[in-house]
């Protein structure tokens, strides 16, 4: 059975926003709020993928210090380019 789409943003609004490091709860939680509803399927997949990724490493990757691997390119520089405008 599938989830039901309001829940499934709840979930990964949760999961955004509880991440562990809190520079990543931030920055995560703020996207979410910001763009969770305009996603389509496919990009809520991909958002649910990067939220299974490590903390350490998806710091790095928003905050530029790595390359994050091609799958997340263009999630990961949305991501940075909402935090950096300060939305």
């Amino acid at each position: 059975m599938s989830e039901a789409h309001d829940h499934r943003l709840k979930r990964l609004s949760m999961r955004a926003m509880r991440r562990g490091i809190r520079e990543m709860d931030i920055i995560l939680s703020r996207y979410a709020t910001a763009r969770l509803t305009e996603m389509n399927g496919a990009d809520l997949d991909g958002f649910d993928a990067l939220l299974s990724e490590n903390d350490q490493d998806l710091y790095q990757w928003v905050t530029g210090q790595t390359a994050p691997p091609a799958r997340y390119a263009g999630l990961v520089a949305d991501i940075a380019g909402h935090a950096c405008a300060g939305k």
